[in-house]
């Protein structure tokens, strides 16, 4: 048994405590004043730095199917070590691979995969226009209009159809509307490409859709402060909808990217204006968002001054936090949420299926999120006054860059545990 000491976050306060927990099962034990003397502590965290159950980060392209074709952009490995150095404990995998996860065969042979990171990694299965739902319960993804891959809708009528047929499932949504992104594609700049009406429209369709088949429905990636209002709606209607917002959309304008190269900064939806992200920061604030997720989807170098859409995130998840914490006033007791509670209540929906069919995920014991007795001892630990600059020396990403070059965070991860072994 080891034993950590440290002020510890969760959704209702901050408080110094001890957590008790088996190297061999990698569970918790026991929470509290447990009167461990600092002597005897195996790990001991002085006020600067604020402990959270194992942040996750639901929504990333690992880039690894069983094609191999992707990669050399990455692999589950890399990621892994990439989520490790941005103290993520566990991340959740998009399915638009070169052959996707879309039925219980491709689905088990991507997973199976994940072994090599101890199923660290889960994974999504991607909806076609022609996919049937998997005989067990997972997470579903799918792309409202063209993206990365080809597992995308071209229009409503077929999406409908399709999603007709997974009634009451997790799905996720990419809302943005094929039709218009056909109708802007002559436009000068990525920007006007994909411009916000695309993403407001199909917002408007996937509620809609999610009403329509009992979904429970998360909206991925959200970028426009006027489509907030709709979700809004929807959920004072009593839909179960759920947003994630990323690193990138809270942190750069577009308006702020005047000076730089456009295409390193490329991504769908693209990085909005200045008023589009002060909306989706107040939206954070004030609880609205349920996810801080990164999209992480890396592409070499070469690809992206070609034009490719993409940006990395895990390497700075956590130096990220602290500027949301220390600069933007957020509290720790809501990033505990977004980053760590939420994410970890998503994964433990599925966790059942998991473990019938990988033996990797029955060392997760109650599941992730939380600092409790039963569930795994995986935290992240970050220091509140240890600065960061961001370069290309600190990444882990095989593709060695990031949108976050150059910027310093006021704070650092200072140790991650999975499973009760520091990373």
């Amino acid at each position: 048994m080891k034993v950590i000491e440290a002020r510890c976050v969760s959704g209702s306060g901050i408080v110094r405590q001890q957590i008790r927990f088996d190297e061999n099962t990698g569970l918790i034990t026991d929470v509290g004043q447990l009167g461990v003397s600092r002597s005897d502590l195996s790990f001991y965290y002085e006020d600067e730095c604020l402990l959270f159950a194992g942040m996750g980060d639901i929504h990333i392209h690992a880039r690894e199917d069983v094609s191999q074709k992707n990669c050399y952009k990455e692999d589950f490995c890399s990621a892994h070590e990439a989520m490790i150095n941005g103290g993520v404990t566990h991340a959740g995998d998009m399915p638009n691979n070169p052959i996707p996860p879309v039925d219980d065969q491709s689905y088990l042979a991507k997973l199976k995969l994940t072994e090599k990171v101890n199923g660290d990694i889960w994974t999504y299965a991607g909806i076609g226009p022609g996919t049937q739902p998997l005989s067990f319960k997972v997470p579903y993804k799918v792309y409202m209009g063209p993206s990365i891959g080809e597992l995308f809708f071209k229009d409503l009528p077929t999406l409908d159809q399709a999603l007709a047929r997974y009634k009451n499932q997790w799905v996720s949504f990419h809302c943005e509307d094929p039709e218009i992104l056909e109708s802007h594609k002559a436009e000068k700049t990525h920007e006007e490409r994909r411009p916000v009406k695309a993403e407001v429209v199909a917002t408007a369709d996937a509620l809609m859709l999610i009403e329509k088949y009992g979904l429970h429905g998360k909206l991925c990636h959200y970028s426009s402060g006027e489509g907030l209002n709709l979700i809004r709606a929807a959920r004072k209607k009593g839909q179960k909808i759920f947003i994630e917002v990323t690193p990138q959309h809270l942190y750069y304008s577009i308006d702020e990217l005047k000076d730089k190269e456009h295409k390193l900064f490329q991504m769908n939806p693209p990085i909005r204006g200045n008023k589009d992200k002060d909306e989706m920061l107040k939206a954070l604030l004030e609880g609205e968002i349920d996810f801080l997720a990164t999209d992480h989807a890396p592409h070499t170098m070469e690809e992206k001054e070609k034009g490719i859409s993409g940006l990395t995130g895990l390497d700075t998840f956590g130096p990220f936090v602290t500027w949301l914490i220390l600069e933007k006033k957020i509290s720790p007791e809501l990033i505990a949420k977004v980053t760590a509670e939420r994410p970890g209540d998503f994964f433990n929906e599925f966790l059942p299926s998991w473990k019938k069919y990988l033996p990797a995920y029955e060392k997760y014991g109650a599941g992730l999120g939380h600092i409790l007795p039963g569930y795994r001892a995986s935290f992240t630990v970050l220091n509140m006054k240890k600065p960061l600059l961001i370069s290309k020396q600190n990444l882990k990403t095989k593709v060695g860059h990031s949108p976050f070059e150059g910027v310093t965070f006021p704070g650092s991860v200072e140790s991650v545990f999975i499973g009760g072994q520091k990373a």
